[in-house]
This record gives structure tokens, C-alpha cells and sequence, in this order.
């Protein structure tokens, strides 16, 4: 029986999710799309999985759309299940999922896998990563917000400079310019992110869903929208806070704080 084109291993709070096509770079095939969405949509029910690890297997994190395939197929028309904001559309699949995801950069990610790991919260990449946008010299159009989101995390000449060269930037010139949290050697890259997970599970829960919510959307507008969006989440959650509950959690960070300091 051949192997799942996507692993899943879930422990103690923590859904470890791989793109396992290594023999191909980890390309979005239909398959490895439709296994993204019914990965993401049912790890959206499951109360069990708080943060989620996205990584691939081998050499590469993610070469993107599988360009064999399309080069018999075409790409999907406007509406179809593959297209964007179909029913196969990764991208959104990964944003409706309220809950952190950690992009662990092992290889490669490129357009398509670039855009991929951008629908990440947070980027650990292996000083093995390298990212590029290579849209066009396929001759293709971005369709998952690296047009927008690249230039909003870089600087415009900065997005400009990656996307109409095709160059790549390399995981130490990536965190660099911001692209990345931090590079760690390849033997380091998944306990780092199973650290900074770990930290993540100790935070009050359905804050961690709510901030996560009001920076994103705070980020897709204007300072002043999003002052206002922040507000409101505020207000929303204030009402529901206890002062029995702030008292313990005291605790706790006073602790974690004396922990971080020795």
C-alpha cells in the first residue's frame, strides 16, 4: 500500500503535520492539496490539537504546485475544486484554523511552498531552508497572497527584488531581513519548534485564539482599523475575565519569569 502524501503525529497538545512527497520536493500534487484542507479542517474540530508544526519530509520543505502534473493538466480554472478559494484552497483551509501554526522551514520553499509557509504564524528555519519566488519565470501569478503579504513583512523593494528575479534568499539572509523567526542547525529545527510550542500550550487558550485573530486581522488593515479591532476584542473579552483568575495566573508568571532569568 502506498505511503500518505501527508503525516500526521499528534502528542500531548501538538499536531506534528508533514508534506511527505520527498521524491518530488514536497510538490502541491491535487492529492497533497486535498490531504492539506481535510488535514486543517479537521484539526479545526479537535480541541486536542492547540498548535499545529507544519514541515516536509527530505531535503525540501516545499517546491510548490506540482508543475508536472499541471503540465498536463493546466492550471485549474476559476471555480474549480484546485483553484483559489476553491474547495481545495490550502491557503484558506490554514487560515481558518484559529490556532498557532509554526512553519518548520527544513529545505526548500518555493512559490507555491513559499506561500505555504507565509500562511504560517511563526517561521523556524533549518540553516538548510532557502525561499524563492520563482511565479515569474513559470509565467504564473501569485494566488495565495505572496504579492501582498511579501512586501508587507520585507518592504516593498525588498519583495520587489525576490519576485522579479526569482532569486533565492537563504535561511541566514531570510532572518536577516525578518522573514524568519530564527535558523537553527537541521538536527535542532523540530525540538525548537516543539519548545516553542510548548510554550504556547501553557498560555490561556482561547486568549491564544483570540490574539491570534486580532493581529491577523489588525495586519490586513490600517493602523487605525486595527486599533479599533483591538479595542473591541478587548472589551469582548474583558467581561469574562475573573479576578480569581488573574491572581493565580500571577503566580505562574512570576515564576516562569524567575525560570527565564536563572
Amino acid at each position: 500500500m502506498a505511503e500518505s502524501v501527508l503525516l500526521i503525529e499528534k502528542n500531548e497538545g501538538i499536531a506534528t503535520v508533514t508534506l511527505n512527497r520527498p521524491q518530488a520536493m514536497n510538490a502541491l500534487s491535487h492529492e497533497l492539496r486535498q490531504a492539506i484542507v481535510q488535514t486543517f479542517t479537521a484539526l479545526q474540530k479537535d480541541p486536542e490539537a492547540r498548535v499545529v508544526i507544519l514541515t516536509g519530509a527530505g531535503k525540501a520543505f516545499c517546491a510548490g504546485l506540482d508543475l508536472k502534473e499541471l503540465g498536463q493538466t493546466g492550471l485549474p480554472s476559476v471555480g474549480a475544486r484546485g483553484a483559489v478559494g476553491g474547495e481545495d484552497d490550502i491557503i484558506q483551509a490554514m487560515s481558518q484554523f484559529d490556532r498557532p501554526i509554526i512553519g518548520a522551514i527544513n529545505g526548500a520553499a518555493i512559490t507555491g511552498g513559499f506561500e505555504l509557509a507565509l500562511a504560517c504564524d511563526i517561521l523556524i528555519a533549518s540553516s538548510a531552508a532557502r525561499f524563492a519566488d520563482t511565479h515569474a519565470r513559470v509565467g504564473a501569478m501569485p494566488g495565495w497572497g505572496l504579492s501582498q503579504k511579501l512586501s508587507r513583512l520585507l518592504g516593498i523593494y525588498r519583495a520587489k527584488e525576490l519576485s522579479l528575479t526569482g532569486n533565492f534568499l537563504s535561511a541566514e539572509k531570510a532572518e536577516a531581513w525578518g522573514l524568519v523567526n530564527r535558523v537553527v542547525a537541521p538536527e535542532e529545527l523540530l525540538p525548537a519548534c516543539r519548545n516553542l510550542a510548548t510554550d504556547m500550550l501553557s498560555c490561556v487558550p482561547e486568549v491564544l485564539r483570540n490574539l491570534k485573530r486580532t493581529i491577523d486581522d489588525g495586519f490586513a488593515t490600517t493602523l487605525t482599523e486595527g486599533m479599533k479591532i483591538e479595542y473591541e476584542a478587548w472589551r469582548e473579552h474583558s467581561r469574562t475575565v475573573k479576578p480569581e483568575d488573574i491572581a493565580l495566573r500571577r503566580i505562574g508568571i512570576q515564576q516562569r519569569g524567575r525560570e527565564q532569568a536563572s
